[in-house]
């Protein structure tokens, strides 16, 4: 590579240096092994709620169907981050290329503005269900729902598109070293030598719209929602909505929570030291947690997960049996 000599992205032809805990290499043994296999639950875990969702009547509703979508992007971020920061944790190579780091950053931003596009989207189909239970087949139906589907995908990739140039004009200082697991917005502008102002006013505003906007149409439904369950004279539906309500919005909190402590202030003092904890909590910690808070608190997917464990034991003895 040739020697970098000042803050331009011409001193990064090859492209950058992943420090993650490179400082402490025993630590980054153990992460490696805890990533492998908290990697393996997390596709192992969200591909079972989508197969759920796809295969038996009784989740064949348009929560379910959220939620599936929900999965699928867990997996999408994970596939974008882990097996790079694998590579990274394994050996003393640390490095990913200014190609792979702008695609990388790129799907980080679509996969997460759709997830939180989504989570209104599963906010609103609860309100529905719950405020409008009369109209709930016809205002949810398969078409709209779809439709929802495709919005958040789209602002997800507005996002992406719009972000992801801006952060590669950054003026980088001549080293190439970020203090993080992958390639994101706020390790980049911590990585610049120049004035960063309006990309920090752009990343902030952006922020502002995928965090703080949907967090109050999100507390404005749950509003709405928290004044029908009093309402409500069933014992048993109401806390089938309780339970619903909070795991959705226990999710909610986790993403928006995480987000908007890397996001909003890139250059805070609580970014800057633990940024890369941040990272690597929403990294592979939650789409872990994501399924598991909806399948623990969710009886109709446990009972679901339960028939078909004791179906596939059943075909398995009847096989045992004829051979």
């Amino acid at each position: 590579m040739p020697k970098a000599t000042g803050s331009t992205n011409e001193s990064f032809p090859v492209g950058f240096v992943l420090l993650g805990y490179s400082e402490f290499p025993q630590l980054e043994m153990l992460l490696f092994w805890i990533v492998i296999f908290l990697y393996t639950m997390i596709i192992l875990s969200n591909v079972t709620i989508i197969l759920l969702s796809y295969m038996n009547p009784q989740l064949y509703t348009p929560m379910y169907f959220f939620l599936s979508n929900l999965s699928f992007l867990d997996l999408c971020f994970t596939m974008t981050v882990v097996p790079q920061m694998l590579f990274n944790l394994w050996g003393p190579d640390k490095s990913i290329t200014y190609s792979g780091c702008i695609i990388q950053l790129g799907m980080v931003l679509c996969v997460g503005a759709t997830q939180g596009v989504m989570l209104v989207v599963m906010a609103f189909d609860r309100y529905v269900a719950i405020c409008q239970p009369l109209r709930y087949t016809i205002i949810m139906h398969p078409q709209f729902c779809w439709k929802l589907v495709l919005m958040s995908w789209l602002s997800g990739l507005i996002e992406s598109v719009t972000q992801t140039p801006i952060a590669f004009q950054l003026p980088f200082c001549a080293h190439h070293c970020l203090d993080d697991f992958l390639c994101q917005v706020p390790s980049l502008i911590r990585l610049t030598c120049g004035d960063t102002s309006p990309t920090e006013w752009q990343m902030t505003i952006s922020a502002l719209l995928f965090t703080i906007l949907p967090m109050g149409l999100i507390l404005t439904s749950y509003g709405y929602i928290a004044q029908t369950l009093g309402k409500i004279q069933s014992e048993e539906g109401r806390q089938k909505a309780i339970a619903t309500c909070s795991s959705h919005l226990t999710v909610v909190f986790m993403f928006y929570g995480t987000v908007a402590m890397v996001y909003t202030d890139p250059k805070n003092q609580f970014a800057s030291k633990h940024g890369k904890f941040v990272s690597f909590f929403f990294t592979v910690v939650t789409p872990l947690l994501n399924p598991l808070i909806y399948t623990l608190r969710n009886k109709e997917v446990k009972s679901v997960l339960q028939r078909q464990l004791r179906k596939g034991i059943s075909i398995r003895k009847k096989k045992e049996l004829i051979f």
